[in-house]
């Protein structure tokens, strides 16, 4: 076994041994904060033996963290406009949209856009040449919602 597997084993034990009291105690020391209330032994043996492995191991990937902040953030019961989270495109990403009854298919490229087989440095000029309107391109592809107003909303009045 290698040694941090030795180390935190070592650990669970003196921790599974302990009393709530210490628990709160190491808590505060591992995670540098008071325990939350009410929180069970249970749950906060639970708590700490994720940082303990977290530590040696490694903690969650950063796109997983992105997605629990955003779950997080649409949990909040709030008026407030919330900034949308960035959508980062990949080459080979076909974005496929339909506008007044024609499926219109966009190419990802490194350097930027192909669709109807001609090159665009941006999503929005794409967008623009498909509606003759002002569109804002990740918002027409559905990469963004609109501020204050459903897409639904937003499709039938640009078509207006």
């Amino acid at each position: 076994m290698a040694k941090s597997s030795i180390d935190i084993a070592e650990s669970l034990a003196w921790l599974s041994a302990t009393t709530i009291f210490e628990l709160r105690g190491e808590w505060r020391r591992l995670h540098r904060a008071p325990p939350p209330m009410r929180l069970s032994r249970d749950l906060l043996l639970r708590g700490m033996t994720y940082k303990l492995q977290e530590r040696p191991l490694g903690g969650l990937s950063k796109s997983i963290i992105r997605k629990l902040e955003c779950l997080n953030l649409d949990s909040e019961a709030s008026d407030a406009q919330k900034p949308a989270r960035p959508i980062s495109l990949t080459t080979g990403t076909r974005l496929v949209r339909e506008w007044r009854g024609v499926t219109h298919t966009v190419l990802v490229h490194a350097d930027g856009f192909e669709w109807n087989g001609r090159r665009y440095r941006s999503l929005t000029i794409v967008a623009r040449e498909i509606t003759g309107a002002r569109w804002s391109g990740p918002r027409f592809f559905g990469l963004r919602k609109c501020a204050g107003r459903s897409i639904e909303s937003a499709d039938e009045h640009a078509e207006a």
